[in-house]
């Protein structure tokens, strides 16, 4: 009977024991959570950013590694090849001559950014790229993929920023061309308004009554002239006609 009490106490310890480690073996160790853009646009010859964030429960260890890896587009998934390594404020390159000098450290650990340049990239860099942290206890069981494709200039997509300025931009010339338009108008118009008014001096009652009497004593013919007429105005016909006598 004692003996069977025994193995009882024991297995349950055991069960117990058990228990324990597993609980605290699962929380001491976790698995890092990895973003990286799932496609990444990059005109040929030029500087682009591979982008990689990552998300640890521990505090940042001077262990902490990044590691990237590429794939050419069209390749078998194990035929990935190392092109980066980063660990202690120092990056390594990779044996692949395709990115040597190429392959530049632009992320910061403590800020949980792990990203890199790719300088001067170029038509065969297409493919896939691989971004894996590990934070001791903590790793990237997955790592983060993006794929990315080298273009040329006109097939990249068109700034929205750049987009949204020039329609701002041809909204305000519009506005002046409008108001510039309207003030000539409206200056126009004046214009002609002052030349009724100075047509219309013309049949004054005074004026018609000098006229009148200077006709009457031989000095002028008096020409009847329509007050609003377009033509020479009836002062320019009367310094003619004084100059002709």
């Amino acid at each position: 009977m004692e003996l069977r009490r025994t193995n009882l106490a024991c297995n349950c310890v055991l069960l117990y024991g058990i228990t324990l480690c597993l609980f605290f073996g699962t929380n001491l160790t976790a698995a890092i959570e990895l973003y990286a853009p799932a496609e990444v646009l990059v005109e040929n010859g030029t500087t682009g950013i591979l982008k990689c964030s990552f998300k640890s429960r521990e505090v940042i260890s001077s262990a902490a590694t990044v590691t990237w890896s590429f794939r050419p587009t069209g390749s078998d998934p194990g035929s990935a090849v190392s092109i980066f390594y980063y660990t202690s404020g120092k990056h390594y390159p990779g044996s692949v001559a395709q990115f040597k000098d190429r392959v530049k450290w632009a992320g910061d650990l403590n800020k949980k950014d792990a990203s890199v340049h790719l300088i001067e990239a170029q038509f065969n860099d297409n493919g896939t790229y691989s971004c894996a942290v590990i934070n001791p206890p903590d790793i990237s069981v997955t790592a983060a993929q993006t794929q990315l494709k080298v273009v040329i200039k006109e097939s990249l997509p068109q700034n929205s920023t750049a987009v949204i300025v020039s329609a701002v931009c041809g909204a305000v010339i519009g506005l002046i061309l409008i108001a510039v338009v309207t003030c000539l108008i409206i200056k126009r118009h004046q214009t002609s308004h002052e030349y009724e008014g100075t047509m219309s001096q013309h049949t004054s009652r005074v004026c018609k009554g000098d006229l009148t009497n200077k006709q009457s004593d031989g000095v002028l013919h008096q020409m009847t002239w329509p007050p609003q007429s377009p033509d020479l105005n009836p002062i320019a016909w009367f310094g003619m006609s004084w100059t002709a006598e």
